[in-house]
């Protein structure tokens, strides 16, 4: 029973922990839509119609426009930042400063990144038509730059020297460094950020979206040759345009944590096993001291199946007991285990399992407990009545 007991508590101990993993991991991914990928501009590699290697180029807004008619795509937002990828400027208000992200948007950033507002409103339509000077600012700005409890939508932040009106709150929808990302970041209409920092039309980078029915890599390949075709780069020039591709690092990740918790069973299984084959041993055991008794009750006219039953159902009482007090200390140790992390977590998020997962083990062991009652029912069956009695 003790090896029945283990073998359950680990299965589901592991299968826990697996999820943990999957769940800390795959949160880097929430809030951006999966069938997504980003593009960016590096320099060229190779010499192509007259041009160097070695070549710096932008993407402009013109891009924007010709990507925006390929059939595959349903999404296509320019997006530019302050000081590149990752940078930080200074903001300020009143007498507080904080080093935060400048980032120019569109709305339709919203179809590919989860926007959640907490305040306010998001970027709309109008403000890129009329250039307004607003922006969305993170929870973190608010810690860094208003008082606590104090009013934020209407004021007003600088970013190098121009001043913008705040309209919204944004709270994170990810977790780990997109997550701190999002709470440090201010959303300004990509046309406000363009004319007031000298950006011309200048595009950072895109931000993508492939229609639902067609493969996000089948749309990057698309996209990523025409624009080659457009700024005369190499077609077999693989560095210049830089890109990531959230379909294909989600379903490598899907398909890794899949394996593992493919394993998680194999190992959980072998385990458990072990114990029943200890039960199955003794219960060949206790066949053999109940001999008389199983001869007695063939002599007085019981059929094979009460013998089996009996010896089965025994089998079946003493896995499923060791193994329900497995089953309920293990989630019980995945629960508390889950409360002291919370969502502090980053790497490793909410191990518990679901009861799909608890009733297939509970299956497991149940048909564990026949499979060990078989063999010594079997040997119960072949005892011959007149030879059982003779035993002492």
């Amino acid at each position: 029973m003790l090896g029945v007991f283990w073998g359950i508590f680990m299965l589901v101990i592991m299968l826990g922990s697996g999820n943990g993993l999957r769940n800390g991991i795959l949160k880097e991914f929430a809030g951006t839509a999966t069938n997504s990928f980003f593009v960016w501009a590096q320099q060229t590699t190779k010499a192509y119609k007259g041009m160097k290697p070695n070549r710096s180029f932008n993407y402009t807004v013109a891009d924007a426009e010709a990507l925006k008619q390929i059939p595959e795509l349903e999404v296509v937002s320019p997006l530019n930042q302050l000081g590149g990828h990752e940078g930080a400027s200074n903001v300020i208000r009143g007498l507080k400063t904080a080093a935060c992200e400048i980032q120019a948007n569109y709305p339709n950033i919203a179809d590919i990144s989860d926007i959640k507002i907490g305040q306010g409103r998001f970027i709309n339509d109008l403000d890129i038509k009329e250039k307004r000077k607003i922006c969305v600012i993170g929870p973190r700005v608010v810690e860094m730059l208003f008082q606590k409890g104090g009013t934020i939508i209407g004021e007003y932040i600088r970013v190098n020297g121009v001043y913008f009106r705040v309209v919204g709150v944004t709270s994170p929808t990810a977790g780990g460094n997109e997550g701190r990302e999002q709470a440090q970041r201010i959303n300004i209409p990509f046309s406000t950020f363009q004319n007031a920092f000298n950006f011309g039309d200048v595009v950072g980078w895109f931000a993508i979206k492939s229609r639902s029915d067609i493969p996000a890599e089948v749309s990057e390949e698309k996209v990523i040759s025409i624009l080659k075709e457009r700024h005369k780069i190499a077609p077999n020039d693989t560095k210049a345009v830089g890109h990531w591709n959230m379909a294909v690092e989600y379903n490598k990740l899907s398909g890794l944590f899949t394996g593992i918790e493919i394993l998680v069973w194999i190992v959980g299984i072998g385990t458990l096993l072990a114990g029943v084959i200890g039960i199955s041993n003794i219960m060949l055991i206790v066949v053999k001291e109940r001999t008389k008794e199983i001869g007695v009750k063939r002599a007085l006219g019981a059929v094979p199946a009460q013998i089996i039953g009996q010896i089965v159902l025994e089998a079946v009482f003493l896995t499923s007991i060791s193994g329900y007090f497995g089953l309920v200390i293990g989630i019980g140790l995945l629960e508390g285990l889950n409360a002291a992390i919370g969502d502090s977590g980053e790497m490793f998020t909410n191990p518990t399992v679901d009861l799909k997962v608890a009733l297939k083990a509970l299956s497991v062991l149940i048909l564990s407990g026949a499979f060990a009652g078989l063999i010594p029912a079997s040997k119960a069956v072949a005892i011959k009545p007149v030879e059982a009695l003779r035993t002492e």
